[in-house]
């Protein structure tokens, strides 16, 4: 048999495919896979095409590459010059290279990062340094074409290309013949731009050229966007962080600005990847005081002629906090900086606090604009590369900070993602200044109300000449300062200084404040306190209650009805529900101190007016209190007086004691806004109920104290019937309160018609005076009846009130009835002169008519308007 030939294995396996697969896979296959992991690029021959190439060498290259791609620690940069070899080699072009594109200071760039790939070229060689880097904008040169419109371009000779230009060349020495060039994107996003530079062997790239530069600019591509969204979740994860962490620390800190930067600054600074930042806090003071100007307007100074904010305040940086994280990190707060400080030197933080500018800066010691230090800041050789600074703006978009970052961590510039992370942070931390502007006017706000508080205690409380006007110590003990007088001998001369309680009726419910002075009525105030029983058992000092008492009394406004009359009134009827009406037995002798001591002061400061009148003229106590707007003033006047120790009546009580006081205030003197009282009036009356079912008195008390919120609901109700006591006093002394009652509410409708320009209500109208028996029946029988009526089967002992309430009604409804009758004797005088009118009109109109009744109808009614205007 002959030999066999290799043609002849050749053409059987020609024309015997199926054969060939079969004995492929079952000698071959796994020899030739396990291949395919041995070949090294270097086995790569030199000069080969793309053609020549077998595929398993094809397939080891690529599978290489994609080895490489999906290692997380792997350098992009690396990838694609390695890439960039083999599409060198492949292609016969005499270099590659690739540009990035970025976003510095709001304008698009290219920037060179690997320059000259060729086959055998290191990446350390190719790569370029950002401070060797070669930027310029979209609208220069093929590269900034190509990343403009994102497409291939196959150009056989650059000088005919309109977009052509040799920048890069004469930078590098370099000159450009033809090449392939394309752009990197993601989505609508540039990322690079890959170019091939001079056909080696020919005069242009081909079309097969182009078509293994897209195979590879795909992988290329992988590569980038793997690395790209890597980028922009690190980028993600940070800001998060960082807002935070900064969010943590400024709502932390609001005493000052200093304080808050700092701390938020601080915290975040393994989130800001560089080297080393500072922030340099500007002066807001606008305007000099008038003092500091002398000099300028005499020519003895110089006016300032330096850089200026945006709003026109001068340049200048009281502090600087800077803070070094390479090496060992350490933080230099540097108070009133020299202008020569390393931070301010440069001049760039006075450029960006004069426009407002963000300036990201490439290889900043070579810029001439700045004057950066070109050497060593210290003994570590730390040396200024790239610089980032934003100026920090608040919320009235005034800078109060710039924030200056150098040399980012692995050595590339600052990009727009950079820009963006720190311009969000300076205007967070901007609008953060609101919380230390608004502590700041709090605390300035504070000072004022401690410093109004002062003034007004200055005002008002008694003085030592009238404290002793009542408590004589000078004359009785004769010692010339109250604090070495015994508190027993005080009392006893306070006690004896004080009028009976028989004398002036206090235990009565018919008492009459008008024959007493209000002098007096200090020293009847003071006596209700020792008829409770409560000066000695709680200790409280007769120099502090003697001042309380008259201090509360100037606490009053002189006005035509709610003041100090008013206010001792309804104290007085306080004790007497307490002690006469027997309501006592439900409280305890703190609570019956404390009603007592809320009931005097429930209407302190009142001006007059009432709550819709405070809401109408929008007044400042309408605007601090929402609801109850004069009650909630009332109590907010009474606790001050508490809160300063030469008038805190509860001054010997326990804390627990004392809470219980402040409470009762708060309800007893909110009770008051008669808004309120239908509220409660349903649950008082469920109270009664239940009591008149309860035959023995103890079940009565012991329903009542057990359940703290019945004790409340009835002195809420106590307080109420306090308030409207007027109503049931004697004839003489209820006509004359009436009046008063009715003056100051006309005094209101004035003010409503001059001041708010509106027509006050016929209660609050002085023009209809007249009404005033008819508006009193209706308030006693629509508020006051029940309220008296309630306690009158509550208690037997308050039947008096209702008495007096029902003879006051009887007297008002008589003059309700002469008034009616009067007016109706008017309306009917009225109406006859209007008839005699009409016919005396429809005589003189039907003279010529001749009958026609509907026209006479129209003429009388034509007469009858006229007769009446």
């Amino acid at each position: 048999m002959g030999g066999i030939s290799k043609n002849d294995v050749e053409k059987y396996l020609e024309n015997n495919p199926q054969f060939a697969k079969e004995y492929f896979d079952r000698k071959l296959r796994v020899e030739a896979l396990g291949d395919i992991f041995k070949v090294s690029p270097g086995d790569v021959k030199d000069g080969i095409s793309f053609k020549e190439m077998t595929k398993l060498e094809e397939s080891n290259l690529l599978f290489e590459l994609l080895l490489e791609i999906q290692d997380e620690s792997a350098v992009m940069e690396k990838t694609v010059h390695k890439v960039l070899q083999r599409v060198a080699q492949l292609l016969e072009a005499d270099r590659c290279s690739m540009f990035i594109y970025r976003s510095r200071n709001g304008t698009p760039e290219v920037a060179t990062r690997l320059l000259d790939i060729t086959p055998t070229s290191t990446y350390e060689s190719c790569l370029i340094a950002p401070e060797k880097e070669i930027f310029f904008p979209m609208d220069i040169g093929i590269v900034g074409w190509v990343a403009h419109t994102k497409k291939l371009y196959n150009i056989p000779d650059v000088k005919k290309n309109d977009h052509f230009s040799d920048f890069v060349d004469q930078r590098t020495g370099y000159t450009t013949v033809n090449m392939l060039t394309t752009a990197v994107t993601l989505g609508k996003e540039v990322l690079a731009v890959i170019m091939a530079v001079n056909k080696k062997n020919a005069p242009e790239f081909s079309k097969a050229d182009e078509e293994v530069f897209k195979k590879y600019i795909n992988f290329i591509s992988v590569a980038f966007k793997l690395y790209h969204t890597t980028y922009l979740y690190n980028i993600e994860s940070r800001k998060s962080q960082m807002l935070l962490w900064s969010a943590n620390k400024v709502f932390e800190e609001l005493t000052d600005i200093e304080r808050q930067f700092h701390k938020a600054l601080y915290t975040i600074r393994l989130y800001l990847n560089c080297e080393r930042y500072s922030v340099g806090l500007l002066d807001m003071t606008k305007e000099k005081e008038f003092y500091d100007e002398w000099p300028i307007k005499l020519g003895e100074a110089e006016p300032y002629k330096g850089p200026k904010t945006p709003d026109g305040r001068e340049v200048n940086f009281y502090k600087i906090i800077d803070y070094i994280l390479h090496g060992k990190e350490e933080i230099k707060v540097i108070p009133s900086p020299p202008a020569d400080h390393w931070c301010l030197s440069s001049g760039l933080p006075t450029y960006v606090a004069e426009n407002g500018f963000i300036c990201n800066m490439i290889n900043a010691p070579a810029d001439d604009f700045f004057n950066f230090q070109k050497e060593a800041f210290d003994e570590t050789g730390w040396v200024i590369k790239n610089v980032l600074s934003l100026p920090i703006v608040n919320k009235k978009e005034e800078i109060v900070g710039v924030a200056t970052f150098y040399n980012r961590k692995d050595g590339k510039p600052f990009d727009e993602y950079d820009e963006q992370l720190t311009e969000m942070l300076t205007q967070f931390l901007g609008w953060s200044v609101l919380n230390t502007d608004t502590y700041d006017k709090m605390n300035k706000l504070e000072n004022r109300k401690d410093i109004a508080q002062e003034m007004l205690m200055y005002q008002t409380k008694a003085t030592p000449d009238e404290i002793e006007s009542i408590l004589p110590y000078r004359e009785k003990l004769e010692k010339e300062c109250i604090e070495d007088c015994d508190e027993k001998d005080l009392l006893k001369i306070l006690k004896a200084e004080l009028p009976e309680p028989a004398t002036v009726e206090l235990y009565e419910f018919h008492f009459s404040d008008f024959p007493v002075d209000e002098y007096d009525l200090i020293k009847c105030g003071i006596r209700l306190f020792f008829e409770l029983n409560i000066v000695e058992k709680f200790k409280v000092p007769a120099e502090v209650l003697t001042r309380w008492m008259y201090t509360v009394r100037k606490g009053y406004r002189d006005i035509t009805y709610h003041n100090w009359r008013h206010g001792f009134n309804v104290g007085q009827t306080m004790f007497t529900l307490l002690m006469t009406g027997k309501i006592k037995k439900y409280y305890s002798d703190l609570e019956a101190f404390a009603m007592v001591a809320a009931a005097f002061c429930h209407d302190i400061d009142h001006r007059g007016t009432n709550n819709l009148y405070q809401m109408k003229s929008s007044s400042p106590l309408a605007k601090l209190h929402g609801s109850s707007i004069l009650e909630r003033h009332h109590l907010e006047y009474s606790k001050t007086l508490l809160q300063d120790e030469s008038l805190n009546i509860f001054q010997n009580l326990n804390k627990r004691q004392n809470e219980v006081v402040l409470h009762l205030f708060e309800v007893a003197i909110i009770a008051t806004d008669l808004a309120l009282y239908f509220k409660k009036r349903t649950m008082f009356q469920k109270i009664v109920d239940a009591i008149e079912k309860m035959e023995k008195e103890e079940d009565a008390i012991k329903y009542i104290t057990m359940d703290p919120t019945k004790k409340e609901v009835i002195m809420a109700m106590m307080m109420t019937g306090c308030d409207l006591s007027a109503i049931t006093k004697p004839w003489e002394v209820q006509s004359e309160v009436a009046i008063m009652v009715a003056n100051e509410f006309w005094e209101q409708g004035d003010l409503e018609r001059t001041v708010l320009q509106q027509q006050p209500i016929p209660m609050m109208d002085r023009n209809k005076a007249d009404e005033l028996p008819k508006l009193q029946v209706g308030f006693i029988d629509f508020v006051c009846t029940f309220v008296y009526k309630e306690f009158s089967r509550f208690h037997q002992e308050i039947t008096p009130m209702l008495n007096g309430l029902l003879n006051n009604r009887v007297q008002w409804k008589k003059r309700q009835e002469i008034y009616e009758e009067k007016l109706k004797a008017l309306e009917e005088e009225k109406k006859k002169m209007e008839e005699e009118a009409a016919k005396r009109g429809g005589g003189g109109g039907g003279g010529g008519g001749g009958g026609g009744g509907g026209g006479g109808g129209e003429d009388n009614g034509k007469s009858k308007t006229c007769t009446i205007l």
